[in-house]
């Protein structure tokens, strides 16, 4: 047998191997076989897939599976904590991280779906670990199509969504974190913020509801309250779904002229996009002041949305894979009941 230690995401797209990664795919380090073209290849899954150990038989004269990359790379996404950003560096239509297409972004994404699944599984059963995935972005962003791509198939039971919208009196009537905490997850669960508590440095800054004063101190507010979360036991994932202006302008026009679309777009989306060179360089400040090693950034290129759904994906079962899951023990004299 000829082993190779490559990673997983480098094997030759045109084998198609998605579809035998779709079934090795299991916690605990399970191995199968499977057929590909005729070639006997087993992937054997290690607690990360950057691990993944790809063997091939020998007698097959399968040497080399290819250097074509799938989504190689996370960490250009991530913003190392006191890096200063500047968005104009991002180009929110790249796509060089994935060596595919469209379609074939599809295929992965539907593979990434199952293992998702898998895994939150697993974490709603073990009930020991929490996490917390929070989505900014502009008007038109992608927040609701990330969740609905990423969490396809996943069971509703353990992952709630929670969206923040005008504060209500009461929520006023308390600091501006407060109705925040009593959203976040438990044990067992995830937890999507659909926009946060980061409205208190962008929305408030842009529109000064706030003096300068009381909303720059609040980056330091918000580092220590995640850092309670994840001291706590909460894995923190953070995602900027970035889109250009002229993508942005695209999207509202599909929303303007497709009828099914009509009840996205509102007259006060306009007025919010005049004030887009404000909007990003409060997210440029927001990335800068709060991307930290316990709860990072990711700048997500959102212009294309096949890859947009990769890269949060990827990131998140990355996050869930390092985490040490497994079923709970079953109770104890099960093989002694007969059920009649």
């Amino acid at each position: 047998m000829a082993v190779h230690n490559i990673d997983v995401e480098q094997i030759d797209m045109s084998l198609n191997l998605s579809n035998c990664i779709g079934e090795v795919s299991e916690v605990g380090g399970q191995e199968r076989w499977c057929d590909l073209y005729g070639h006997g290849i087993r992937v054997e899954r290690r607690p990360s897939r950057r691990a993944t150990q790809v063997v091939a038989a020998a007698t097959n004269g399968l040497t080399w599976l290819g250097t074509i990359s799938s989504l190689a790379h996370m960490e250009r996404h991530r913003i190392t904590p006191g890096t200063a950003v500047d968005l104009g560096s991002f180009d929110p239509a790249e796509t060089s991280g994935f060596d595919g297409g469209k379609q074939q972004a599809k295929a992965r994404l539907r593979t990434l779906n199952n293992r998702l699944e898998e895994l939150q599984e697993v974490l709603y059963a073990q009930g020991k670990h929490k996490v917390l995935i929070v989505l900014q972005a502009t008007d038109t962003g992608g927040k609701d199509g990330t969740i609905r791509h990423v969490f396809e198939g996943v069971n509703p039971q353990g992952v709630k969504v929670a969206s923040f919208k005008k504060p209500t009196p009461e929520e006023l009537a308390h600091d501006y974190l407060w109705r925040i905490h009593a959203h976040t997850p438990g044990r067992g669960e995830i937890v999507i913020f659909n926009r946060s508590h980061y409205e208190d440095v962008l929305v408030v800054r842009v529109h000064s509801l706030v003096d300068e004063t009381s909303w720059s101190r609040r980056y330091d507010h918000i580092n220590e309250f995640e850092r309670i979360l994840a001291d706590e036991g909460t894995t923190i994932l953070k995602f900027f779904l970035h889109i250009s202006k002229e993508e942005q302008a695209e999207r509202l026009r599909a929303r303007l002229m497709t009828p099914d679309k009509q009840w996205k777009f509102a007259a006060g989306d306009l007025a919010e996009r005049e004030l887009w060179d404000e909007y990003q360089a409060a997210f440029a400040d927001m990335l800068s002041r709060t991307s930290t090693a316990w709860a990072p950034w990711y700048v997500v290129p959102a212009d294309r949305k096949w890859y947009r759904n990769l890269v949060v994906s990827e990131a998140i079962i990355d996050a869930l894979e390092a985490l040490t899951m497994a079923y709970p023990p079953a109770e104890e004299g099960l093989d002694e009941i007969t059920i009649i």
